[in-house]
């Protein structure tokens, strides 16, 4: 191919590209010849009740914990019907298993550290998020409140951290101290946990 047909090619390319993009931005936002503004017009505004059903996001001090509670009697329920195909019967994981949920705590500093809820994790509210958010990996979102509580107190106990007969709710869960808490440095400026 010539030169020149190269140049034609190669220019209409890049004005086609620059009509693409006009033509996106004109259709993302348009001037609000009101107040000078510029708005959002791709897709549709989101309710508060649907915005509330989606942010998930708890605080390692307890902030966004909804109500409910459980028990690590109740939460062994859970785990044997929801969790153990996956994390193991004990928590433990295994070969071809998710990775284990019980075990290592004070291994951390030693050749060959085990990293698990109890001892890696500096927050027990870190649990409840996860499991919320993540949990079952086939279903995620899918456990209630109650059955997250449970759960969490489930796993929480199997790791020494809790006792049978405990309540996990709202008010309790941020006051658990984990075994690792003081492991991590937070950048947060303020922040003291």
């Amino acid at each position: 191919m010539c030169i020149f047909k190269q140049r034609i090619l190669l220019c209409s390319h890049i004005l086609l590209s620059l009509l693409v993009c006009t033509s996106i931005s004109l259709g993302i936002t348009k001037a609000n010849a009101k107040d000078n503004q510029l708005k959002i017009v791709l897709g549709k505004q989101i309710s508060p009740e649907t915005l509330a059903a989606i942010d998930l996001t708890i605080n390692p001090d307890g902030k966004n914990l909804p109500k409910g509670s459980g028990t690590p009697e109740q939460g062994a329920k859970v785990y044997a019907a929801k969790c153990a195909s996956c994390h193991g019967p004990d928590g433990k994981g295994g070969k071809g298993l998710a990775d284990p949920v019980v075990g290592g705590i004070g291994s951390l500093a030693t050749k060959a550290p085990v990293k698990t809820v109890g001892s890696y994790w500096p927050f027990a509210t870190t649990l409840f998020d996860y499991v919320r958010k993540a949990m079952p990996l086939d279903a995620p979102r899918s456990l209630s409140n109650d059955e997250v509580y449970a759960v969490s107190a489930y796993i929480l106990q199997l790791n020494g951290i809790m006792k049978q007969g405990e309540v996990l709710n709202q008010t309790s869960l941020p006051k658990i101290k984990m075994p690792n808490r003081d492991g991590f440095v937070s950048k947060r400026p303020g922040y003291k946990h």
